[in-house]
């Protein structure tokens, strides 16, 4: 299966979370991301070690390991007019909708532990996006 991951999975390979069994669940599949997926997780990463939840070295080996898990990057610069649609559209942070306007754009589905974006595509003004948005939850076995 082809999946659109966003930061919210695939911080959750690396760190020790709620959802990282299903998380790991989408590794199985070809991934994509626009690139902006490496500096969010990064920073996600070096947030958890700063406050102590992840050793030192932890953010740097995540970062290495997150290259060879092999996501298929797509430029910002490219989803850059349909995410700020999105965004608009739904009044939810620009950052999420590139992955949104990726998984549309090419017709897949993007997996997110982002509660609050996946229950705004199920709202009736945004009924059509649902179909492009899953749940990380929905993977927990």
């Amino acid at each position: 299966m082809r999946w659109v991951v966003d930061a919210s999975v695939a911080a959750k390979w690396f760190a020790p979370e709620p959802d990282a069994a299903a998380a790991q669940q989408v590794l199985g599949g070809e991934l994509h991301a626009p690139d902006l997926l490496f500096a969010e997780v990064a920073n996600i990463l070096w947030k958890k070690q700063r406050r102590g939840e992840l050793a030192a070295e932890v953010p740097e080996i995540a970062a290495r390991m997150l290259l060879n898990v092999g996501v298929q990057a797509s430029a910002c610069a490219e989803l850059m007019p349909e995410a700020t649609a999105l965004a608009a559209r739904l009044e939810h942070p620009a950052y999420d909708c590139f992955y949104l306007a990726l998984a549309v754009r090419h017709g897949m589905v993007m997996v997110t532990a982002d509660r609050r974006l996946v229950a705004r595509c199920q709202q009736p003004d945004a009924a059509d996006l649902q179909q492009y948005v899953r749940p990380l939850a929905a993977f927990e076995h």
